[in-house]
């Protein structure tokens, strides 16, 4: 290969970086992604976002619990066991052995946040269902970082698992 060919090859490889640097300014001068300007808006209701007007949905949490299943429950706890155990040790979270009819941030020995302290009551299967929906929203101010459960049939199982194994 002679000096040449070489010449040539770098001359090419330098024209289509002109050419892509070209491209680009050309793009960003017909499309403006950097602009303070809101081209249109789109007005949410207020109250989450839910316009129907009809009222939340009311699920008979009992009889979907006393006819969930256990085995999914399970399964779907593998979600949970990343930070709560089953053998009366706390983790990350407190066990989850007999939690449930269990008063509220009762744990011996796991500290809790003080939006967890201040929620009161007890674990009833009700209270866990709405809990897991939404953790951070059922109680303001909790450590738990989990997103939730949205599926009522997978709360619902993890529940019927809990009570199973207390």
């Amino acid at each position: 290969m002679d000096t040449m060919e070489i010449t040539k090859f770098v001359g090419a490889i330098c024209g289509s970086l002109l050419v892509f640097l070209l491209i680009q300014l050309a793009s960003h001068a017909i499309f403006d992604t950097h602009s303070d300007v809101v081209a249109f808006s789109v007005e949410a209701p207020e109250g989450g976002g839910d316009d129907t007007g009809a009222p939340a949905e009311e699920v008979d949490v009992a009889a979907l619990v006393a006819a969930a299943d256990v085995a999914k429950g399970e399964t779907v706890f593998k979600k949970c066991a990343a930070c709560h155990k089953l053998d009366g040790s706390n983790a990350v979270g407190p066990h989850l052995d007999g939690v449930v009819g269990r008063p509220v941030a009762s744990v011996e020995g796991f500290s809790y946040s003080d939006g967890m302290k201040a929620h009161g009551g007890d674990w009833t299967p009700e209270q866990i269902f709405h809990f897991l929906t939404n953790p951070k929203a059922d109680v303001p101010g909790t450590k738990m970082a989990f997103a939730g459960l949205p599926k009522p049939e997978d709360r619902a199982n993890v529940i019927a698992y809990l009570e199973s194994v207390q």
